[in-house]
């Protein structure tokens, strides 16, 4: 059991996978992240199973599509019952522990993690449902605006950057923590920020980075609203865009923050990462994202678009079972989870007749992947779910409320050209047509994620009534349990509590 090896996860927020097409480019200033990346196979088409927080994530712990695991958006609970990585990993004898966000939505705040070192910073409760009957009805306290785009800039301390702080600072005490060894099974740690997502504002320190930087302005410039798609224009909607007046100089100090948060992370996950090489452990490393941000490309920000600044997301996976180097073949952060088991030794196979991922390991072993990869949304900004299949060089989106789009990513990389009209293309519509037909009954699903709307807009509006028990997580410390107490012996405290230990 022992030799099994541990798991060091990072999973990051938002994080636009086109500025990983090897991991970090360039001009990126990620020094860990590019040395983490000169030992990974790197996956330059990876995509989130659903484009919002908490649908990705809970896709990336348990290898469910939102229409299986029930998480449609960012108010949907995580049922109890469904096994994540945590559990199958705990299960066959890892003790398992999560720093920082995993924005889950119920009463169970844990899924699998044994231990839990932080509180989340989104609400646990329902109350940021959407609602289907109401097309078009923004939520004004907790829908997406602009604002975070016309008040982006420089600060030394926000709401996320104490967050991230203390997520950090907790992962690295952590890790010291295991390196005393007083647990001897293989462990799992997950560490989870909350950064680079919105809103754009950036340390000074960071922000000067980027003085310079000549990707300051999106490739693809905004265009006029009647111009977008019929999803891109609820997109717009939702995010209240009539309200504000974005300017060139806007848009260049948001990415500009953005990309110095990137940075600011880079730090976050060093001084984990240096924690790990003090005290002379091994892990296999695994870096993630939940989903990506347009960064102004088309006009468009943040997520819940297919569109790839949206949809794709880094990742990286250190391990010795797993040979360096660049994958090219489309994956998804659903595949996460069996990936994990494969490498840990943790049997899935209960489930795995359910189960949307599929293990990586072999991809780092030179072999090849040919299904494709799917993305589901059904969450704000939509009235119905929308599905995609990224297959080969093809992807494909279908709403039963909008005309189909079809796109050729080798040719058309920045997707400005929609094939679906094109005759010459037409085999090749008909092919994916089919294959979603074949994995999706919409109607069906439209009826699902309309159900759980209505119930949870009852509960909620139910449970704010009278006394109120909130379901968020609170980190629990057993002060009786830490530094020296007179139950304790000191001579037993110090040497246990040592790395190494003395002689």
């Amino acid at each position: 059991m022992t030799t099994r090896p541990n798991f060091l996860i990072f999973m990051v927020d938002q994080l636009n996978g086109t500025l990983f097409p090897d991991g970090p480019a360039e001009w990126l200033h990620a020094p860990n992240l590019r040395k983490l990346a000169e030992r990974s196979t790197r996956f330059a088409n990876t995509y989130t199973a659903s484009p919002l927080c908490a649908p990705g994530r809970a896709s990336f712990m348990s290898g469910l599509l939102p229409s299986r695991s029930r998480v449609y958006d960012n108010a949907a609970e995580f049922s109890a019952d469904i096994p994540t990585y945590a559990h199958h990993l705990r299960r066959a004898g890892y003790q398992t522990c999560l720093s920082g966000k995993m924005h889950f939505v119920g009463p169970d705040q844990l899924h699998g993690f044994e231990q839990r070192l932080t509180t989340d910073i989104y609400p646990a409760d329902f109350g940021w449902t959407p609602d289907y009957r109401k097309p078009g009805e923004r939520i004004d306290w907790w829908y997406h605006n602009l604002g975070s785009v016309t008040g982006s800039g420089v600060a030394e301390i926000s709401n996320q950057m104490e967050y991230d702080d203390e997520v950090a600072f907790h992962g690295a005490q952590k890790v010291y923590d295991l390196a005393r060894g007083h647990d001897a099974r293989p462990w799992c740690l997950t560490v989870s920020f909350t950064h680079p997502h919105d809103p754009y504002v950036a340390r000074r320190k960071y922000w000067d980075l980027y003085e310079d930087c000549e990707h300051l302005l999106p490739e693809v410039p905004a265009m006029d609203y009647a111009d977008h798609d019929a999803h891109s224009k609820r997109i717009f909607d939702a995010n209240d865009w009539r309200a504000f007046d974005i300017t060139e100089e806007d848009i260049r100090r948001s990415r500009r923050a953005y990309f110095a948060n990137i940075s600011y992370l880079d730090d976050k996950i060093g001084e984990v990462m240096a924690a790990l090489e003090a005290t002379r452990q091994e892990a296999v490393i695994l870096f993630v994202s939940d989903h990506g941000d347009m960064l102004g490309e088309r006009g468009l920000w943040f997520k819940m678009s297919f569109y790839e600044g949206s949809a794709r997301v880094p990742l990286m996976i250190s391990a010795p079972d797993m040979a360096p180097g660049l994958v090219t073949d489309p994956v998804s952060n659903v595949d996460v989870c069996p990936t994990l088991c494969d490498l840990g030794g943790a049997d899935m196979s209960e489930v795995m007749p359910w189960t949307e991922g599929q293990s990586l390991v072999h991809l780092g072993q030179g072999g090849k992947r040919e299904a494709p990869v799917a993305m589901e949304y059904a969450a704000e900004a939509s009235y119905a779910p929308l599905v995609s299949l990224r297959y080969g060089r093809w992807k494909y989106n279908r709403c039963a409320l909008d005309p189909d789009q079809l796109f050729d990513l080798e040719a058309d990389p920045h997707e400005l050209t929609n094939l679906a009209d094109d005759p010459n293309h037409a085999g090749t519509l008909a092919q994916l047509q089919a294959k979603a037909a074949a994995r999706w009954d919409l109607d069906a699903f439209d009826a699902q994620v309309r159900e759980s709307q209505a119930r949870r807009w009852v509960v909620y509006e139910a449970l704010r009534q009278g006394g109120y028990y909130p379901w968020d997580y609170q980190p629990l410390q057993k002060a009786s349990e830490r530094y020296m107490r007179n139950h304790m012996d000191l001579n037993v405290v110090e040497e246990n509590q040592r790395y190494p230990r003395g002689e």
